[in-house]
């Protein structure tokens, strides 16, 4: 009995040692049919270097780019990005993607040779949270379909060659926190749907655009920490964006064709760090409130048609706190750290 014993053991560590040495001996965690479609992207994407570990052979849960979920263990995220400028993934982005349903973040940054449209198959994705789609060559429109994404948090389409017109559905995502679509060559007015995402509403920043029109007076009805509308070509009325009761952390309309009565305008005296209008046709009086914003960091009123004297004063200080250039090229502006009024 004893060497029958001793002869089963042998050929159970036998057996133990060949599993280690054999290809299926990894513990296989991925989902098999995610796996399938994350090597028909990497086909897709012809191969690229970035995706070197993305071996079939391997548990795609370890894979670069790639996580599971812990529990079920299909694939929520897939983030491509390169720390370096000249990679080789090189393509549109794969069509693929849209047949991964667990897919909650995806992300394509920093991939010059990523070029065409936003794909279609993307509003396949219902769980889909955060895109991100950055400093890439995609072009062609923001398609309406992302509107479909209904738990979107995060839509970040920045620094890509994306034109004409900013779809009015997007106002339709309900759960969306942060806008990002600047730095694009993005036409036609702000939606005036904005108005009407749900409040509070998401940071808006579409700088770097060539936007225009005026700003709709129903952006008035949201209040976002941040907007930035800087560097466009807009007319008109901003004043709708400013208010004492409004959460404002960042407000930038700089270098736009804007013209309002900044005399009649006020601001939130405890969130605001950040105010640009530099480069515009805004008139009037710099108010006094301004000198009740307590932690004003950034303020710049620059190069518009602004007089009177520069209220002194108050926890915020604008005499010493920012210097001449925040308020060269002025109509009469005058007061420290200008020259004297006369």
């Amino acid at each position: 009995m004893v060497t029958m014993f001793g002869g089963a053991s042998i050929v159970l560590c036998f057996f133990s040692f060949f599993l280690l040495l054999s290809p299926i001996a990894f513990s296989e965690k991925c989902n098999p049919q995610d796996k399938r479609v994350l090597l028909r992207i990497k086909k897709e994407l012809n191969n690229p270097y970035l995706l070197a570990s993305w071996d079939p052979q391997t548990d795609c849960c370890g894979w670069y780019c790639v996580k599971c979920d812990l529990i079920t263990h299909r694939i929520t995220a897939l983030i491509m990005q390169s720390s370096v400028p000249d990679t080789n993934l090189s393509g549109t982005i794969p069509p693929s993607v849209g047949d991964l349903p667990y897919l909650e973040n995806l992300e394509f940054h920093k991939l010059p040779r990523l070029k065409g449209p936003i794909q279609p198959t993307i509003a396949k994705l219902t769980k889909l949270k955060y895109l991100f789609i950055e400093y890439t060559n995609v072009s062609g429109p923001i398609p309406p379909f992302l509107a479909q994404l209904k738990n979107l948090q995060l839509l970040h389409l920045s620094t890509n060659n994306l034109s004409g017109p900013i779809p009015s559905s997007l106002s339709q995502l309900p759960n969306l926190e942060s806008l990002h679509l600047d730095r694009n060559k993005l036409t036609g007015p702000i939606p005036e749907s904005f108005g009407s995402f749900k409040k509070p509403g998401p940071d808006i920043i579409l700088s770097h655009n060539q936007l225009s029109g005026p700003i709709p007076a129903s952006l008035g009805q949201i209040d976002p920490e941040r907007i930035d509308l800087s560097r466009n070509k807009l007319e008109g009325d901003a004043s709708v964006l400013f208010g004492s009761q409004k959460r404002t952390q960042i407000l930038d309309v700089s270098r736009n064709l804007l013209s309002f009565d900044f005399s009649k305008v006020d601001f939130p005296k405890q969130s605001l760090i950040w105010l640009d209008i530099n480069h515009n046709k805004i008139y009037g009086k710099i108010p006094v409130t301004l000198t009740k914003v307590e932690n004003l960091q950034q303020f710049n009123v620059s190069y518009n048609k602004l007089s009177g004297e520069i209220p002194q004063g108050g926890t915020g200080r604008l005499q010493d706190r920012f210097d001449v250039y925040a308020y060269l090229h002025n109509k009469g502006l005058c007061g420290p750290p200008l020259p004297k009024c006369k």
